[in-house]
């Protein structure tokens, strides 16, 4: 029997406080479910209230906040419970923004019901605390389609620094998210949607083994009709691999599409970028204000009751300091991180996408003094209006390609470069994608045969042999 020891453990834990985990999780809220929170709060909290003429009212006209980066609240403000109204700013006559009258109508691409659908399996399905943080931050990163663009660094960084783990740990827990229903939700891309989905159909289902195959080695030949290339690459024969390809095609590549809801949601943007002068102004969309206050009768009742009336009236009342300060703090951190990125990105505003200047999360975290993390959440599902059209704040990040003079070029611009030589290709004769890299080549970018393919193909722009066959369909001719 083994004799009974002591043994010391060290061990590492990150405790966040209370009101510190608030105001994370409204950080990474977009507009509508932050709405939707206060709501909730304003029904169960007896000691806040909308202030008159609400700024965030369903419907209510606004104008944008004339509260400019860099411009900070008083925190000894939000030590004085008894300060009656929080955020009440009077909104300017007229909108700084010219041109702009009202909301903008352009679809909301969130696809919370698929959001909400997935997070409810998590729940249910015996994660651990740490898997479940992973788990969430995973579908908080997807698209409407149910695709995961975020890398496993991505993730990562947004779990930092209240989350520390490692990449396998993430592997581990999203292979387990993409089995949730719809199964093949947060793949990365098409292939491994349809390998998820095959490896979940039973063993002996028909063809699914030379399906898998075909998913893994030949969807590009799948993808070109080439059926002929396809039978001597797989040795199979003509009805095996029409078995395996109806098997394919009875699948879905986009898992998230039976959720989409875009067409009853509208994007209404965060902040507005505004030329002033020589320079660039970014300020809050008023609907931003949480339109809230204290209640001053059971401020005075907390003043003259005592026993458990009195501790449950001060526990609601340290509620409301602490979601008050909190959305401060949302508001402050998303002004400065909007501001940031508008000067980082001042030659898009200004000359367009092939303009774009490579950006990423560390150089925004480093200029406004927050984590990674922190600027992933500000920017995720939040949108800025600009004289060039609506954008989500993370659309601004991008990454590089190397030019023949030792600097780099925003994958953004390349795409955008790369569009304007397929528009003008001749008909007759599509540019396949080594001569596009030659003359990206020629222009100083040093982008690869299979870097061109992949940004071709992210414009839903199909290949050479593709693009000959769809203009041989059409009457006009270059």
């Amino acid at each position: 029997m083994a004799e009974p020891s002591l043994q010391l453990r060290l061990t590492q834990k990150l405790a966040l406080a209370p009101q510190l985990q608030q105001a994370i999780r409204l950080l990474q809220l977009n507009r509508i479910e932050l709405r939707e929170y206060i709501q909730e709060v304003l029904d169960t909290n007896p000691i806040l209230e909308r202030t008159e003429g609400d700024a965030g009212v369903e419907g209510a006209e606004f104008e944008p906040l004339e509260q400019a980066a860099g411009e900070q609240s008083d925190p000894a403000d939000l030590q004085e419970w008894e300060s009656e109204s929080f955020g009440n700013e009077q909104w300017p006559e007229s909108s700084s923004f010219e041109g702009y009258s009202g909301e903008s109508q352009i679809a909301d691409t969130s696809a919370d019901s698929l959001r909400e659908h997935l997070l409810w399996q998590i729940n249910l399905a015996h994660f651990s605390d740490v898997d479940a943080a992973i788990a969430e931050a995973i579908v908080y990163g997807l698209d409407e389609d149910g695709y995961l663009h975020d890398s496993i660094e991505d993730v990562r960084a947004s779990l930092a620094p209240e989350l520390l783990v490692e990449e396998d740990e993430i592997l581990a827990v999203l292979h387990r998210v993409q089995r949730l229903e719809p199964v093949g939700v947060a793949t990365r891309d098409a292939a491994e949607c349809i390998r998820v989905q095959l490896s979940a159909l039973p063993s002996d289902t028909k063809a699914r083994d030379l399906a898998l195959r075909i998913s893994r080695d030949y969807l590009e030949l799948v993808a070109l009709h080439d059926f002929d290339e396809l039978r001597k690459r797989t040795g199979t024969n003509e009805q095996t691999l029409a078995t395996a390809l109806e098997l394919i095609q009875s699948l879905e590549p986009r898992p998230g599409a039976r959720y989409d809801n875009r067409r009853d949601e509208y994007l209404v943007p965060d902040v507005y970028a505004t030329r002033v002068g020589d320079s660039w102004r970014v300020t809050l969309n008023p609907e931003n204000d949480p339109g809230l206050k204290l209640n001053r009768y059971y401020i005075d009742l907390l003043r003259k009751s005592g026993g458990a009336d009195a501790d449950y009236l001060k526990g609601r009342l340290q509620e409301a300091r602490w979601l008050m300060s909190s959305l401060d703090m949302r508001n402050q951190t998303l002004l400065r991180v909007s501001q940031s990125i508008v000067e980082m990105q001042e030659d898009f505003l200004e000359h367009g996408e092939m303009a774009m200047k490579p950006l990423v999360l560390r150089e925004i975290a480093e200029a406004v003094g927050v984590h990674e993390s922190t600027v992933s959440r500000a920017t995720t599902r939040k949108y800025i209006l600009t004289p060039r059209g609506l954008f989500e704040l993370k659309y601004f990040f991008s990454s590089h390609v190397k030019t023949d003079r030792g600097g780099t070029i925003s994958a953004t611009a390349v795409k955008a470069r790369l569009h304007a030589l397929l528009a003008k290709e001749p008909h007759s004769n599509p540019l396949s994608d080594q001569e596009l890299s030659e003359l990206l080549q020629q222009a100083g970018i040093m982008a690869a045969r299979r870097t061109v393919a992949k940004y071709r193909e992210s414009l839903g722009i199909g290949s050479s042999n593709e693009r000959r066959r769809l203009y041989r369909r059409s009457p006009l001719e270059k």
